[in-house]
């Protein structure tokens, strides 16, 4: 299994996995037009040259980004894609010079395994909510908000602490 930064070619699969879980209401759906506008932010866990898995990272402000699209392939559960997924967004935020990340989501036992925190979604600022403007759930949002702090999280692979 190989994280790699997302390609062009890259944006049907990612598309088809991010749907699937928006189609179960785990997760909120992107179209192809938006991966591709933002394929940048995206990075892909691939094996055997397929992609079973994807995660963005979007920054937010000076010291804010959000992980967001976390999704991997059911067949690839419990192998570490989704640690490795956010492991490789965590450490661009930290080249970024970012030093939190946050996420809502709807999976929090996964995240506390990989050192985020949860938090009161009234603690997050006001440019978090922009996407929320346009989510059908805006009025009575299911996900949970947690944060990690990138320099004191510990990536397993990576020679130093972030």
């Amino acid at each position: 299994m190989q994280t790699r930064n997302a390609k062009s070619q890259d944006v049907p699969a990612i598309h088809a996995l991010i749907s699937c879980y928006a189609e179960l209401d785990r997760m909120l759906f992107r179209s192809m037009a938006d991966i591709y506008e933002n394929l940048q932010v995206f990075q892909v866990a691939e094996t055997n040259g397929k992609v079973v898995g994807c995660c963005a990272l979007k920054v937010i402000w000076a010291d804010l980004a959000e992980i967001q699209s976390l999704a991997v392939d059911k067949n690839y559960f419990g192998k570490g894609l989704g640690r490795s997924l956010v492991n490789a967004c965590v450490d661009q935020a930290r080249k970024l010079g970012i030093r939190n990340v946050f996420t809502l989501t709807m999976e929090p036992i996964f995240f506390e395994k990989i050192g985020f925190k949860r938090v009161d979604k009234k603690t997050l600022p006001m440019k978090v909510w922009s996407d929320c403007a346009r989510c059908p759930k805006q009025d009575h949002c299911d996900e949970i908000a947690m944060i990690a702090e990138s320099g004191k999280m510990e990536l397993p692979g990576l020679t130093e602490k972030i």
